[in-house]
């Protein structure tokens, strides 16, 4: 079993393209409104089936914050004929491997597969997407499987509420307030019944994409497709979407966090537009910019020629909605955070005062171009891509076309964006201190 294992391993490692190429891909609706995209590629014996709801925790009942994570765990409970704790022994016994994952706009499942194991996939998905095993036993399960996880990754853990912290601060009337992890004492209060309402109005097929990418060959897969999932009902309710829209900060919101860490630890929060908008490629190469790599702009100044810090990063939130740009450091040894946080202000400043030059330039390029292509060199990469660019998109042919956007952005751009985001008045700042110097 275990050389089984390793083989999946290496095959879910091994990159279907060397270098950037065209990714052919054919995609159409059933009559039920699910979404397929099919991805054929024969160079390894693979195939990634992915589903991708557009539920996340920004759709949740704010007094039920947490809902869709919680699903993405109890989605493996089990279902009307796959009895509960076989998923996981299904994949096991068919050589493939299965996860999921929950962000605030969208809930991903998927199993990469040998080629000859598709229709068991498909049957699984179906499985998922009809006939979820929602009952009080798989229900108390997985609360104590969430209540641990948060626990372990957020509340016992150095550092560990900072993004919680920072987005309650950052939005105050958008569902973005709240993380995906949710709240204990909400998925503790909720009842069986809401647990099932939840699912009949998300898990269905007008809310879901199924991808196919691999081993495949198209048209057997579109029959497969249509024979696992055309007779799945539509919900009997329109899928809600939030509509607020967040009111500018307007105001720079500082407060400090006493945790159980021994360096202090600076944040700086700026709100930034949607995923997908103008502005948002030329911020996500700013933070490419700032963080990437050991010659970035942050890892030089603060831990190599300062060396005021021991750790520091800069990466955007992409999200369906106007999300957030963040930017942290570490302190070093007997580093204050104000100290710290001034070094950091510096270099930001930088960027908004100097445009950057034409060696920085051109490796910033290299870097997201190297990042592009490798996102996409093998199928558990496309399938997700694929499954992203539809649904938070809307527009699949991103995959091969979004580069593109990267490329036509200049170094003007990039200063530009500095200055209109990167401001006082529009972010949040917060510093990580020991309780033990708390007054």
């Amino acid at each position: 079993m275990k050389s089984k294992f390793f083989i999946i391993f290496l095959l879910i490692s091994v990159s279907v393209f060397s270098q950037a190429r065209k990714i052919e891909f054919t995609e159409f609706d059933l009559d039920n409104g699910l979404h397929v995209i099919l991805h054929e590629d024969h160079s390894t014996p693979i195939v990634a089936v992915a589903v991708m709801y557009h539920v996340g925790s920004k759709n949740e009942d704010p007094k039920r914050t947490g809902f869709a994570h919680f699903f993405e765990h109890l989605m493996f409970e089990g279902s009307k004929h796959i009895e509960r704790g076989q998923f996981d022994k299904i994949m096991e016994s068919s050589g493939s491997a299965n996860n999921a994952n929950t962000s605030q706009d969208r809930t991903y499942y998927y199993e990469i597969m040998p080629s000859n194991q598709l229709e068991l996939g498909l049957w699984i998905e179906s499985e998922r997407m009809l006939h979820a095993k929602i009952d009080e036993v798989g229900v108390e399960t997985q609360r104590k499987v969430v209540k641990e996880e948060r626990s372990q990754s957020y509340d016992n853990r150095p550092y560990g509420s900072v993004i919680e912290e920072t987005f309650k601060r950052a939005f105050k009337s958008h569902p973005y307030t709240w993380l995906p992890i949710g709240s204990a004492q909400y998925i503790d209060e909720a009842t069986i019944e809401e647990f099932r309402d939840f699912y009949k109005l998300f898990y269905v097929p007008e809310n879901a994409t199924l991808t196919l990418a691999g081993d495949i060959n198209v048209d057997e897969a579109k029959e497969l497709v249509t024979k696992y999932f055309q007779d799945i009902p539509r919900g009997e309710k329109a899928i809600p979407r939030p509509t607020i829209v967040e009111p500018a900060l307007a105001a720079e919101v500082r407060d400090t966090v006493y945790d159980n860490i021994q360096l202090p630890l600076v944040l700086q929060a700026y709100r930034i537009p949607a995923l997908g908008t103008e502005d948002y490629y030329s911020l996500d190469m700013l933070t490419t910019l700032l963080s990437s790599g050991q010659s970035s702009r942050l890892q030089k100044a603060l831990v190599d020629n300062t060396q005021k810090a021991v750790n520091v990063g800069a990466f955007p939130f992409p999200l369906e909605d106007p999300g957030l740009f963040l930017a942290y450091a570490i302190s070093n040894v007997g580093v204050d955070a104000n100290e710290l946080e001034a070094t950091m202000q510096l270099e930001l400043d930088k960027v908004k005062n100097e445009l950057i030059t034409e060696k920085e330039f051109q490796k910033l390029q290299n870097q997201i171009e190297n990042s592009f292509v490798s996102s996409n060199s093998t199928v558990a990469g496309i399938a997700s891509s694929l499954c992203e660019y539809h649904v938070m998109y809307g527009n699949t042919e991103l995959i091969n076309s979004e580069i593109d956007k990267y490329m036509k952005v200049t170094k003007e751009d990039i200063k530009n964006v500095a200055n209109k985001y990167l401001n006082a008045d529009n972010r949040v700042v917060l510093h990580y201190l020991a309780k033990s110097t708390k007054k």
